[in-house]
């Protein structure tokens, strides 16, 4: 589900990041319900419990950083962390410059916009329409494929999208299908606003779902993330933790029975 492009075009080949099992975890903090700060300073969400459940499996030493989301990448490039829960989704993009554990979710995606406004959200209907989307993500590179007659207003943060629009800057916003609803819908400031249509999966040339993001031949942490993932998916402790947060199932597909 987040998005961005990296500006970095190689990575050097990285050290494994298990010496002492020490491990490092790149998390943002401005993400709800996968990621938020509470007034004490006190991470949680989808993500973090994501974070913490891996190392728990791995019997790691885990230490979450942190970071802005813009310079995630870049961040886990210069060895500031050692690998990335911050609902990055893997793109053929990302995966020149990291690698990707197996996805740990998936979301589909959805437009928003006042009740009433539209019928459905065909090119044809959206023409000459303003639509806001994250900046950099596949939705908005899905939008500039899929709507040439549309403008694109594109924003730095997902909660922003759904603030534009309330704000009038544009007609119609597209995001995911759990942050406008929990961020936004749910909430007071959602009054008058509903979902357009059905949600929308895009095609897997731009959304491949959301993965832990490592250093470019990581392969040993790669492997015990990746036996983590599957050992909490199996033991049912997994979807305990997202139904504290989802009222549908966001399992990859691959997970799904």
């Amino acid at each position: 589900m987040r998005k961005t492009l990296a500006a970095l075009s190689v990575f050097a080949l990285a050290l494994p990041a298990f010496a002492q099992d020490q491990v490092r975890i790149g998390v943002e903090g401005n993400y709800p319900p996968f990621s938020q700060v509470s007034p004490d300073g006190t991470l949680s969400g989808f993500d973090i419990d994501i974070a913490n459940a891996v190392c728990a499996q791995m019997k790691a030493d885990c230490t979450l950083v942190q970071q802005e989301w813009d310079g995630m990448i870049p961040a886990l490039a210069a060895n500031k962390f050692d690998m990335i829960v911050a609902s990055m989704t893997i793109t053929d993009e990302r995966k020149k410059v990291v690698d990707f554990s197996d996805p740990y979710y998936d979301v589909p995606s959805r437009f928003i916009a006042a009740e009433g406004a539209f019928g459905g959200y065909s090119p044809e209907e959206l023409a000459g329409k303003t639509i806001i989307v994250l900046r950099n993500s596949p939705r908005a590179q899905y939008l500039e494929a899929t709507y040439p007659d549309s403008r694109i207003l594109a924003v730095d943060r997902e909660p922003a999208v759904y603030l534009e629009l309330a704000a009038g800057r544009g007609d119609i916003a597209f995001g995911s299908s759990v942050v406008s609803a929990e961020a936004f819908l749910k909430q007071p400031e959602g009054e008058g606003f509903e979902q357009v249509g059905e949600t929308l999966t895009l095609t897997d040339s731009v959304d491949g779902g959301v993965g832990i993001a490592m250093r470019k031949g990581d392969e040993a942490l790669k492997t015990r993330v990746n036996e983590a993932l599957a050992a909490i998916m199996q033991d049912g402790s997994y979807a305990k933790m997202a139904a504290q947060y989802f009222d549908f199932d966001i399992t990859p597909p691959h997970a799904r029975k």
